[in-house]
Formats: structure tokens, C-alpha cells, sequence
């Protein structure tokens, strides 16, 4: 019997979550269309009963650049679902500021931040330093290394920095934490990987494992059997630091339709599905992607049912198209929890 058939996430019911691309634009009278939409799909998805919502988190694009923001004002209109992000490029942060941020927002949001991290974009570093600095040497991945290092010690308590003198709220020599503290918010800190290296890597951590709907490393097992290896060997680095459990979430894109009019509105997602299925590792991005199950609501569950990856992870996350209408995003969400969860044992 193999780990992944032991394992709690082989026989409890797996989070239901989605990812969506939150736009800020449309702005007019100090008020964006787009931050609006994005407050209104959490309620909407709360309401349908999903467990998480995850934004994604971009720097410079029409897209999210200060999540942790939203996702408070989320916290105050929401009063049930997780929050949080998937994921957090560590090349642009300071990690004793974002930590400042985490914590607070878990408290404003009583312990539903769900945080995932990441290193950043390597491949066009030379735009981004334009913006946010060069940095020191030329390995972003130590960079990052220390800076996620230095972010888990200022989540735990840890001395960040010692009183040189006497202050107004602190004496000469006294040990200085972050503040506010929140004492849960570490258990719940995870990686995005994009293979079995850097899941390895994310397990001796201590951290929680994110998988997309991408793996970077291409092998000899299909996609889903691949993550599903990724996360066992989490699972046993995992075990061997921490004494809280391991999680792991994957993500799948889905194209729900029950007509030709709504096939019609998301025939691109299935044009692109074909094309990187049949190219797989070639391309400006040499990935393996996973499939869009697409379909009725019993059609995508039974693409999605056998799927190993899914069965080795505790959460499996919808991860909505970006440029959609946000009518599309609600559809998608609705069709997925109505039509095909009811199907699949793992969501009961």
C-alpha cells in the first residue's frame, strides 16, 4: 500500500477551491468595475459553498499587484470562505513587511489566510529590475531563498531586529518581533512547485505544496501521475520537520457547457488545450500541461475522477480563464459545484 493510499487526503472529503485573475481596471469616480466584480465572485463562490478563493498576484499587468489588500476587503464581506494567494513572487518582496501584512490580515480575516509563495519571474528580470531594483548577485534563487528564510523566522516570533538604544517602546538591548503576530498563520504557508525538485524542496521546508495546472519537469509519467509523485515525495520530506500535517492542492481548468452557445463562448480554452497537448514540451514554454476537462457537469466528472494527482492532494482547486466576463467566471464556478462535484466521491 503506497503512501498516497494512507494518507487522509485518499479518504477525506478534499477542499473545493477556485484561482481567478482579479482585473483592476474599468476605474471611473475613484471606483473599479473590476475590484468590484472580483469582492462579488467570493460572495458568489462562499454561497455555492466553495472552501477557499485564491487570487493570482501580478506585478505590472492589469491583474492584482497588492492582493493582500482585496483579500482584506474580502475578509470583511465574506465571513466563511478561506482567502488567499496563489502565488506571491518572492523576487519583489521585503519579507519582514510581508509578514507585517500576512499576519494582519489572518487576524482581520480570524485565521482563513491561505498565503502561497513563489520566486518570481526569472526569465524577464531585466524588465522587472527596471521597477523594483536589481538584485544583489545573479542567482534569484538564493535571493529568494533567503528571503522566504527570513519571512517564515519573522511569521514565527523570531528576533528580526535588537533595540540599539532606548525607544519609546522598547529598552536598549530588547529583542524585537514582528508585529502583530498571528500564532496559526505559519502552518499555513505554502510553495508553488512546478516539479518533483522543488516539491522536494517545499516538503524539507516544512511549507504547504502548491501545484498548478503546469509541471516545469517533463518525465516519463503523464501529468497527473507525475504531481501525484511530486506530492509523495512532499509528504515524506514533509514529515520529517514537521509535526502538523502536510496538504497539498492541485489545480485543474475546466470548460463547463450545456449548450453550443456556451462551447462557443470558450472555444478558445479548448483550441489552446489541443494545440499544448499536441506539442507538449515545445513552444516558448517547454511545459506539460494538463488537460481542460470540458463538457456536461458528469462529463467533467468523469475526466477528472481517476485523476491521481487529484486523489494524492487534499484540495483541488478550479482555476478560472483570465479575460472572461465575470458572468463567464460565476458560470464556470456554478456548473463545476452543481453539476459535476455531486459526481465526484472525493468533493462528498
Amino acid at each position: 500500500m503506497s503512501e498516497s493510499d494512507t494518507h487522509p487526503a485518499a479518504t477525506t472529503r478534499k477542499r473545493l477551491s477556485f484561482l481567478a485573475f482579479v482585473e483592476h481596471t474599468r476605474v471611473s469616480s475613484n471606483r473599479s468595475l473590476g475590484l468590484q466584480e472580483g469582492l462579488e465572485l467570493f460572495g458568489y463562490a462562499e454561497d455555492l459553498g466553495y472552501d477557499t478563493g485564491y487570487v493570482r498576484h501580478r506585478h505590472l499587468e492589469t491583474y492584482l499587484s497588492s492582493p493582500f489588500t482585496f483579500l482584506a476587503a474580502v475578509s470583511q464581506r465574506a465571513t466563511r470562505i478561506r482567502i488567499g494567494t496563489s502565488v506571491t513572487p518572492l523576487r519583489f518582496e521585503q519579507p519582514v513587511r510581508l509578514a507585517e501584512d500576512a499576519a494582519t490580515l489572518d487576524l482581520l480575516s480570524e485565521g482563513r489566510l491561505e498565503l502561497g509563495l513563489s520566486s518570481g519571474y526569472a526569465a524577464t528580470e531585466s524588465t522587472f529590475s527596471q521597477a523594483f531594483g536589481e538584485i544583489e548577485g545573479d542567482d534569484i534563487r538564493a535571493l529568494v531563498d533567503a528571503r522566504l528564510s527570513s519571512f517564515l523566522a519573522a511569521l514565527e516570533g523570531r528576533t528580526v531586529a535588537t533595540a540599539e538604544s532606548d525607544l519609546s517602546f522598547a529598552k536598549a538591548g530588547a529583542e524585537l518581533t514582528v508585529q502583530p503576530h498571528s500564532p496559526g498563520l505559519r502552518d499555513r504557508v505554502a510553495y508553488g512547485a512546478g516539479g518533483g525538485t522543488s516539491a522536494k524542496k517545499t516538503g524539507t521546508r516544512g511549507l504547504r505544496l502548491q501545484l498548478s495546472t503546469l509541471n516545469t519537469e517533463i518525465g516519463e509519467l503523464g501529468f497527473e501521475d507525475t504531481q501525484a509523485q511530486s506530492i509523495r515525495t512532499y509528504r515524506e520530506e514533509h514529515a520529517k520537520v514537521r509535526s502538523s500535517p502536510s496538504f497539498a492542492s492541485v489545480s485543474r481548468a475546466i470548460a463547463p457547457f450545456d449548450s453550443t452557445t456556451e462551447r462557443a463562448e470558450l472555444e478558445w480554452l479548448l483550441e489552446r488545450d489541443a494545440e499544448r497537448a499536441a506539442n507538449v514540451g515545445e513552444g516558448p514554454l517547454p511545459f506539460q500541461f494538463g488537460r481542460v476537462a470540458h463538457g456536461s457537469g458528469e462529463q467533467i466528472a468523469e475526466a477528472l475522477i481517476d485523476d491521481a494527482g487529484i486523489h494524492a492532494a487534499d484540495e483541488l482547486v478550479i482555476a478560472l480563464p483570465f479575460d472572461y466576463p465575470a458572468e463567464t467566471q460565476r458560470r464556470i464556478l456554478r456548473q463545476f459545484a452543481e453539476d459535476a462535484a455531486p459526481h465526484l466521491p472525493f468533493l462528498r
